[in-house]
């Protein structure tokens, strides 16, 4: 078996070999330009969770949109709307219960 004549460990230094690291220099952010409102002086505090609630119309809203939504689709399914059965009416009913659904995600 031959020997290494480095009688280290046999893995290669990164900085070639010396005992001196090199020094790098150190990188700065970039300054970015202030985007927040210019400091009057004066603070308003956030709005509370508990304060933050829907209006007495929200509720039945999303309620009345799903609902009919629910409704016009059965209904244009049965033939019971006018003109027979139409795709108008399904994409109402179908338009119907997105709204409904993104309202109720917004319900507080």
């Amino acid at each position: 078996m031959a020997t290494r004549a480095s009688g280290g460990t046999g893995r290669r230094r990164r900085n070639g070999g010396g005992s001196k690291p090199e020094e790098r220099p150190v990188k700065r952010p970039a300054k970015r330009a202030a985007r927040t409102a210019p400091q009057t002086g004066r603070y308003t505090k956030p709005v509370p969770r508990s304060v933050r609630r829907s209006g007495p119309w929200y509720g039945p809203t999303v309620l009345l949109l799903l609902v009919g939504g629910v409704l016009v689709v059965v209904l244009n399914y049965l033939t019971v709307l006018p003109g027979s059965v139409s795709v108008w009416y399904l994409i109402g009913g179908i338009v119907a219960l997105f709204i409904g659904f993104l309202m109720a995600t917004r319900y507080r």
